[in-house]
């Protein structure tokens, strides 16, 4: 099985990233599951039933966006309160399929896995199946140490998610643009492989094929080590100053927000991938062994040394500009320069949507959009994200419409 890039971009209608390009059909040579599937399938495999195992945040924003779709979905959770909030929620029916569904999504856990697949297929509950977690290469070694019926197994991981979990926190919209990760076995299924891609096109996420050990080692380095890396910022933080933590700006908020997730089922993500997340922060280690040595040399009276440090700090820098660069702006584009106009909004219910209306009144569109409440004052700074071109237009624009902008 040959593994793609880790990546989303402007797919399209029927597309599908593969060894890095997009592309309408896989191209050869081919895995033995893949001999004839593309993108989409669904003219072969229309889904019209599917089974959603574990109804968390997730689970439930798989069977909230199939439900949406006209898909019945059945729900089962080892946790009754979990289904009826679920079903309540519309997503879906909290009862035994009467046959075998479509397809099955089972999102447990990484380390259960294995045993709810075994579980699952013993039951003959779906024609084929798949999940959603985070890692990929111990799931599919317990499916087959477990003698599951890997041809019709496909792993998957959408690559969305929030500070929340549960069901209540479930959107149907959760995967909408976002890239979705197929890691097919070299045994799974052409049946198999065209239901999850039309899965993933049921949620209006992007799929991407990759093997199981490229994706456990991207992961690690774009989600599990900076996990890591915002709760090792946020720890900081728990025995400071109150009078420290009362300056609390934007920047601190975006370095340790992911810092805010449940510890429990990190614990299990990081546990299943612990080897590639360990050499991403070996490498991040000996950057901030470097940054520390290059401090204190900017520190120091002596010239030279002070020259030394400047220059190391200075190459970190570079090296986070370049390395930010890197990641893709909107819809997969390359990252896009924005300029930042801030203004100043009072805290008060409509005060955000008419500081909107009036932008797009004036014909700009918000590309990002940050905001950060000013402390000890009813007001929060927000800042809007524009194409350069139209900065100069837009703030003389709310000026005139009494907005204070600070530019």
């Amino acid at each position: 099985m040959r593994g793609g890039d880790l990546r989303c971009g402007a797919a399209g209608p029927g597309r599908i990233a593969w060894d890095g390009h997009w592309t309408d059909r896989i191209p050869g040579p081919r895995p033995p599951c893949a001999h004839r599937a593309g993108f989409p399938a669904a003219t072969e495999f229309a889904m019209r039933t599917a089974a959603v195992v574990g109804t968390g945040l997730i689970g439930t924003s798989v069977a909230l966006a199939l439900a949406a779709r006209g898909i019945t979905v059945y729900l089962h959770d080892a946790d009754a309160t979990a289904v009826r909030t679920a079903a309540a929620l519309g997503a879906g029916l909290a009862e035994t399929p009467p046959a075998p569904v479509d397809l099955a999504v089972l999102a447990v856990p990484p380390g259960r896995i294995g045993a709810t697949l075994k579980s699952c297929q013993d039951a003959d509950l779906a024609h084929s199946y798949t999940d959603v977690g985070s890692v990929k290469e111990q799931p599919l070694r317990d499916i087959e140490a477990l003698g599951c019926d890997v041809s019709r197994y496909i792993g998957g991981h959408p690559l969305a998610g929030r500070e929340r979990s549960g069901p209540l926190a479930a959107r149907a919209d959760l995967f909408d643009g976002r890239p979705w990760v197929l890691t097919p076995a070299r045994d799974t299924d052409t049946e198999t492989l065209n239901r999850a891609l039309e899965m993933v096109a049921l949620c209006r996420a992007v799929p991407v094929v990759m093997e199981p050990r490229a994706h456990d080692h991207a992961v690690a380095l774009v989600s599990h080590a900076p996990h890591l890396v915002s709760a090792l910022m946020a720890a900081r933080l728990e025995e400071a100053a109150d009078s420290a933590t009362r300056l609390a700006g934007q920047g601190v908020r975006d370095v340790t927000r992911i810092a805010g997730s449940d510890p429990r089922l990190w614990i299990e993500i990081l546990g299943a991938n612990a080897g590639a997340v360990a050499d991403v922060l070996a490498g991040v280690a000996d950057d901030l062994h470097d940054t520390v040595a290059a401090l204190r040399a900017l520190a120091a009276e002596d010239d030279a040394k002070r020259q030394e440090g400047s220059d190391g700090i200075a190459g970190i820098l570079r090296r986070g500009n370049a390395g930010h660069a890197r990641i893709p702006g909107k819809h997969g584009a390359p990252a896009a320069r924005y300029e930042a106009v801030p203004v100043v909004v009072g805290d008060q219910p409509g005060e955000l949507a008419r500081l909107f209306a009036d932008v797009g009144a004036s014909g700009v569109n918000i590309e990002d959009i940050a905001i950060d409440h000013a402390p000890g004052r009813a007001a929060g700074l927000v800042e809007l994200m524009i194409d350069p071109a139209a900065a100069d237009g837009l703030v003389l624009d709310l000026r005139r419409k009494g907005w204070n902008v600070q530019r």
